[in-house]
Parts: C-alpha cells; structure tokens; sequence
C-alpha cells in the first residue's frame, strides 16, 4: 500500500527536485506540497499524510513552528541547510535530517526508514474523524521550548503541571513549559491513561509508583521520575473506581 507524502519548502526549486526523487521510490506518493508553513498546514489538516518532508527555515514560520500546531503528527523527515550540528542542537528525534543539497542516497535511506515503521506506529489515522478523538498513549506531539524541541509520544510523558496560561511537560529529564492551558490538555487525552488528579495536576496512570492515604480522604501518588502529586478527596474517589475495575 502507498504512503502519502507532502512536501513543505518555500523554494519551488527544491520541491521540485524532491518531486523528482521521490518518482524513485514508488511506494511513496506526493499528494501536496506547500511553500509556506501555513499552506502546509491547512494541506496537513486535509490530506493527513503519512511522512512530511519539511523545510525548518521558512519565511514568516518556521518549520518547528508549523509542527506546534498540529495535534498528531505524522512522520517527519527535515530538509534543510542547517549543518549537522546546529540541527543536532534542536534535540529533535525526526525520522532523519537532509542537508540541502539533497543527497539521493541520504533521501533513499530517510525513505526506507520510514518505511520500516510499523503501520501501528504511524502517526496519522487513515480515518479522519478519528483526529476528533481523544489522543492515545501511542500517539506523537511536538515539544518547543526556547531553541529546544522534540518529538514525544504520550506515553512517555508521566505529568502535566498548570503554570498560570502554560503548562510544564515532564518526560526523562525535561520539564518545557507550552502553551496550553491543563483544561485544553484535560479535553485532548486518553482519559484511560491521563488522570486529574487536582487543578494543577495531570498525571499518566501508567507512570504511578506508588499510592497511599493522604490528609483529609485525599491520596498521595508517587510518579516515577520522584515528583509526589496529591489527589483531591473528590478526586480520589474517581481514582479508587477506576483502578479497582
């Protein structure tokens, strides 16, 4: 079965000699492609392509600025004249960087590794009413903080903290602020595995440790990582009817 690709890159020039190589390799299919980082999106939203192959510096929005304000993300291969280092800087795990000019081979590769990728892994459902669903454990975001960004799959993530209109993500070592409110996020994730457990606290099920009773009815969750987030009485007896089905 063919992936669908869209290519986002304000040089036609270079759009067109991706165009050309991608002929090569026909499992893949350009369905669309986009000079800015705002026609990219709009094509996004429409087509819901497997792989993007996306430009970082743009005019007006860059191409990190673009993947903030998506919600899935399909899979991502950058093309760009950043050199390696700069681009390593970003701490982004894309599927792979293609320094400008393009190199064949390197694009080969890029294409076969995407195409190593479990059909379960990929990003984007083929049904487009699922993106109105709630988003799962397996599902990919997009992280910027500062010059720091990366890709996570939810799953990953063991808590949200509300900072005023932001709120803090903690993964591994890393705890980027973004700009979303705790109620939004509330509204997104899977209610299976994200859990609210006061007003300032989501925490994934799934990274608990430990339990245990906590002034006033209320309960105490130890979250790998080490953070201790208590749970409010109301809140604790929805926590105590979940985990007890």
């Amino acid at each position: 079965m063919k992936k669908n690709a869209i290519i986002i890159d304000d040089e036609r020039l270079a759009r067109n000699e991706l165009k050309k190589m991608l002929a090569l390799h026909p499992e893949i299919e350009v369905v669309g492609e986009a000079a800015n980082a705002d026609e990219g999106l709009n094509l996004i939203n429409e087509l819901t392509p497997d792989l993007i192959l996306l430009d970082v510096q743009m005019p007006v929005k860059t191409g990190f600025d673009l993947l903030q304000e998506l919600e899935r993300l399909p899979a991502v291969i950058f093309t760009t004249a950043y050199d390696e280092y700069a681009i390593r800087a970003f701490e982004v795990n894309a599927l792979d960087y293609l320094l400008k000019p393009i190199d064949p081979k390197r694009l080969s590769d890029a294409v076969q590794k995407f195409l190593s990728i479990d059909d379960k892994e990929m990003i984007f459902s083929e049904n487009r009413a699922e993106l109105r669903m709630s988003l799962s454990a397996s599902d990919q975001v997009f992280v910027k903080d500062g010059e720091k960004c990366w890709f996570v799959k939810l799953a990953e993530i063991r808590l949200f903290e509300s900072v005023g209109n932001y709120a803090r993500v903690f993964f591994g070592p890393n705890k980027p602020l973004i700009l979303k409110s705790l109620n939004s996020l509330e509204e997104r994730l899977d209610p299976r595995t994200f859990f609210r457990a006061n007003r300032k606290h989501i925490v994934n099920l799934r990274m608990i440790e430990r339990v245990e009773p906590f002034f006033n009815g209320g309960l105490l969750l130890e979250i790998k990582g080490g953070e201790k987030i208590e749970v409010s009485r109301r809140q604790a007896v929805r926590f105590k009817e979940m985990m007890s089905l």
